[in-house]
């Protein structure tokens, strides 16, 4: 379900990084910023498909001597259909088997609870929040960052056997 971005994916996603009900959450990259993310070998830009292509996530730190992973970017078309946390899952499964993470972290708005309650639930930890933390240019204002992550032992132990499958 999950396969390494192309330059084709480019239109996608900048498709759903635009979108209006996006936007207050999620910060968009230009063409040239998104090539340089598939390019490298620090980050790696995938495409969720079931069928047609339905989402992306952008995972930095690949190079990190200690295996932090940062899930930096992630958006699910359409949103509120049902598949959230089907897509994060398998991101989270991503990020631990495959590019093998020690430790998994990201951050949300404080104000898109409907992302928190799905990183809660598929056992992030809330680590802190850093208020008055990010300009939003859509709202005019600055908001809360939470920041939340998930350890490999916690991953692991979420369901018996999951890091072998």
């Amino acid at each position: 379900m999950l396969r390494r971005a192309t330059a084709g994916d480019i239109p996608f996603i900048r498709g759903l990084t635009t979108r209006a009900d996006y936007a207050p959450f999620i910060g968009d990259a230009d063409e040239a910023q998104l090539l340089a993310w598939i390019a490298s070998p620090a980050s790696d830009l995938v495409i969720w498909e079931s069928g047609p292509a339905r989402g992306f996530a952008i995972f930095h730190g690949l190079d990190s001597p200690g295996g932090v992973v940062e899930l930096f970017r992630l958006a699910l078309d359409p949103a509120g259909g049902g598949h959230g946390r089907a897509f994060f899952a398998a991101l989270v499964d991503h990020a631990f088997r495959d590019l093998n993470a020690a430790r998994l972290w990201l951050d949300a708005s404080a104000e898109n609870p409907r992302a928190v309650k799905t990183y809660v639930a598929a056992g992030f930890r809330l680590e802190g929040t850093l208020r008055g933390h990010w300009f939003r240019p859509v709202l005019g204002r600055v908001v809360d960052l939470h920041i939340l992550g998930l350890m490999r032992a916690d991953w692991e132990a979420l369901e018996p056997g999951r890091a072998e499958a």
